[in-house]
């Protein structure tokens, strides 16, 4: 069954990029509907706006079809002779399929890589170039200096709640159950059946990204990082650091790999970091952090559907939720002088699940799956309390319905009203 999805996001943003000058980068996790926004969304768009089919030039590097073009030489060469005359669009799918190679004109000279086929594509004032891509290291690391400032990266997620509500429709707190469950990988929607969606999900972590991370950095050891994204999934919401990481598959690995794994991991990403931030020191702790799955029902699929605790699924929503909205999220820490049982002065460190930044734009977010009495709800609002500033300070919640401020002026909404409408988090 085919299911057009909107992409409206994304849309606009290649819109309001087209003939800037650049690479348009679009970077996310394989099958989260890079190529769909690029090769349909966008192609659509473009045809019912007079450019001519002909004018747009295609490199699917992942089919055979192209397997040629792979040679990053051979790649320039194809599509320089196929833009001549007028203006053309180049659409390249999964650019960092393309190895470096040993130059041919001279004997130990540079390699020759996929950067200098785009930049020297960016010299010709005919051309508008578009590529996907699926390792952030490659790229997102590497864009400003490789491309000299000419890279515009446009990061894309699987499907928003808000994005898979509106292709499903129906009972918004079902939907959102199954949200929960399964995820947002585009694919989801198009299979019938718990069993089927499960395979799907399962056969997708192992057959790909798993075989992605060991094929490109050559991992002997898949115990290890089986163990490690394992160690991840268990852990949504919980601070830790690769020595944690190493100690938890014990005799396995060391410190440093664990470092080094965690880094291909989220270099692919499947998980993103959040560092911990000291709201009044106003400076970053090295270790530990946290780490949140990209797509819940890759998370779901890894651990057989094992530990399924809504509250931190939950809290994994509100943070992908608010990456997919452009703010940098960090993990808040504030430090108070208080007293222990027997009086003594002591310093605690309080927690805000979520500083969100973008721009001049901060708010701070809680998430709270159920305030259920008083201590609970102190909890919660505590370190809101000790915050000295006037930004907006927002409670996501699972057990309230209409949203409303209390007393101190903090928002309570209902994490699907959340998720649903993205006016909550601006000003």
């Amino acid at each position: 069954m085919y299911m057009e999805i909107k992409r409206d996001l994304y849309l606009d943003e290649l819109r309001s990029r087209m003939w800037n000058g650049m690479v348009k980068i679009i970077t996310g996790i394989r099958r989260s509907g890079k190529s769909y926004l690029l090769f349909d969304l966008f192609k659509n768009y473009l045809i019912e706006n007079g450019v001519e089919k002909n004018d747009i030039i295609e490199v699917k590097l992942d089919k055979i079809d192209y397997i040629g073009l792979r040679d990053p030489i051979k790649l320039y060469e194809y599509i320089k002779d196929r833009c001549v005359e007028g203006k053309k669009y180049v659409f390249i799918d999964e650019i960092q399929l393309v190895p470096s190679i040993s130059n041919p004109y001279l004997e130990n000279g540079d390699r020759i890589t996929f950067y200098e086929t785009l930049n020297s594509l960016l010299n010709m004032d005919n051309v508008d170039i578009y590529v996907t891509g699926s390792n952030s290291k490659m790229l997102s690391t590497d864009i400003l200096t490789q491309f000299r400032g000419r890279g515009d990266e446009i990061r894309i997620h699987p499907l928003s709640f808000s994005e898979y509500y509106s292709a499903v429709g129906g009972d918004k707190n079902e939907a959102y159950g199954h949200f929960l469950k399964y995820g947002g990988m585009p694919r989801i929607l198009s299979i019938d059946g718990d069993a089927a969606r499960a395979k799907y999900l399962k056969t997708l972590f192992d057959e790909t990204y798993l075989k992605d991370i060991r094929e490109r950095y050559r991992i002997d050891r898949l115990d290890a990082l089986d163990n490690i994204i394992d160690a991840l999934c268990s852990s949504i919401g919980s601070l830790t650091n690769p020595r944690n990481i190493a100690n938890t598959v014990s005799g396995m690995i060391s410190e440093n790999t664990a470092r080094l794994y965690l880094s291909y991991i989220v270099d692919a990403f499947l998980f993103t970091e959040s560092k911990r931030y000291d709201v009044k020191g106003r400076q970053y702790f090295s270790y530990p952090m946290k780490y949140y799955c990209e797509d819940l029902g890759l998370r779901n699929a890894h651990m057989n559907f094992r530990q399924y605790e809504e509250t931190h699924l939950m809290e994994n929503a509100v943070f992908n939720e608010l990456v997919i909205r452009g703010f940098d999220v960090d993990v808040g820490v504030v430090t108070v002088n208080t007293h222990d049982s027997n009086g003594k002065s002591i310093r605690v460190a309080k927690e805000i699940d979520f500083i969100a930044n973008k721009g001049d734009v901060k708010i701070y977010v809680q998430s709270a799956f159920a305030m259920y009495d008083d201590e609970k709800r102190e909890k919660e609002l505590d370190p809101f309390k000790r915050v000295n500033d006037s930004f907006k300070k927002i409670i996501v919640r699972g057990d309230t319905g209409m949203r409303h401020f209390d007393d101190n002026g903090f928002l309570h909404v209902n994490i699907i009203d959340f998720l649903l409408d993205k006016s909550i988090t601006e000003y």
